[in-house]
């Protein structure tokens, strides 16, 4: 396959050098020249122009911050794709959109399939994708997500990966909140938060968080998973959305979104998500 990728970042551009280096035919664009160069000088083959790169595409990935501008480049690039072709959105997006982009393509077909595991896994094909959309059209695409991830999921029709996958940030923001104060309520308790982690790693209350973000990127001070307060603050607010357009309550997950969304007061978008660990036990 030719492979399109829209959007090279930190997990779009991850996905080129990965998919480069195991042979794949891969090029890219960005709507930043610096990004551009930065990937022509690591060997990539780019394209400024991107209804140029559609249409050399057999397959075209999505890696864009939010649905606005996944709409704007499906708006430029939807009278460019050959036929058969497949788009597929790695980003964090809206299903309602998400939805009305895969009804608009007729002679193309369109997957939500977003993705987790960061810019790490996105450089090394272990990431885990839920996807949403037509099974025909995913498994055509299979040669090349097999190389992005190790997991996927096929959760439903289209706007199910991105609902399924704000579901996911949900939990993971609330778990950030939740960890952070179960660590101080540990603390205030005489318990190390290493040991405090091991336990709770053996028992019920285990998550990713706990077993992978903390260890990784809290406890040690790191703060450089790759994913931003801005990003996930965006998540956040997706979900909100999300659950008001459907009339679901989320009476514990608003507390949570109260905090991040409070949390903007001294943390910066650019800050790494993890940070919201240091507002933990604070009182409002």
């Amino acid at each position: 396959m030719e492979i399109g990728i829209i959007g090279c970042g930190n997990m779009g551009g991850g996905m080129a050098t990965h998919l480069a280096a195991t042979g794949h035919a891969v090029c890219c664009h960005d709507a930043s020249r610096e990004s551009l160069e930065r990937l022509s000088q690591a060997g990539l083959s780019v394209e400024g122009d991107v209804g140029r790169l559609a249409e050399r595409s057999d397959l075209v990935l999505l890696s864009l911050p939010n649905a606005a501008a996944v709409e704007a480049v499906m708006e430029a690039i939807h009278d460019r794709m050959p036929p058969r072709s497949i788009v597929v959105d790695t980003s964090t997006s809206d299903p309602v959109v998400t939805t009305r982009l895969a009804k608009h393509a007729e002679t193309y077909d369109f997957l939500d399939a977003p993705v987790s595991g960061g810019p790490t896994a996105a450089r090394s094909g272990t990431m885990t994708m839920l996807v949403g959309g037509d099974a025909d059209a995913l498994e055509r695409a299979r040669p090349v997500l097999d190389v992005l991830a190790s997991k996927i999921v096929h959760v439903g029709g289209p706007g199910a990966g991105h609902a399924a996958k704000i579901a996911n940030n949900m939990l993971c923001a609330a778990n950030l909140v939740l960890v952070a104060e179960a660590v101080r309520l540990g603390e205030a308790a005489g318990i190390a938060a290493g040991d405090l982690l091991e336990g709770v790693n053996a028992g019920s209350g285990r998550s990713g968080v706990s077993e992978v973000n903390f260890p990784k990127w809290v406890l040690n001070e790191t703060f450089n998973s790759g994913f931003t307060m801005g990003l996930m603050r965006k998540d956040v607010r997706l979900a909100q959305s999300l659950a008001e357009r459907l009339e679901v309550p989320l009476q514990a997950f608003e507390a949570v979104a109260a905090i991040w969304s409070a949390s903007a007061e001294t943390l910066d978008d650019d800050a790494d998500f993890n940070a919201i660990t240091k507002l933990a036990g604070q009182k409002p």
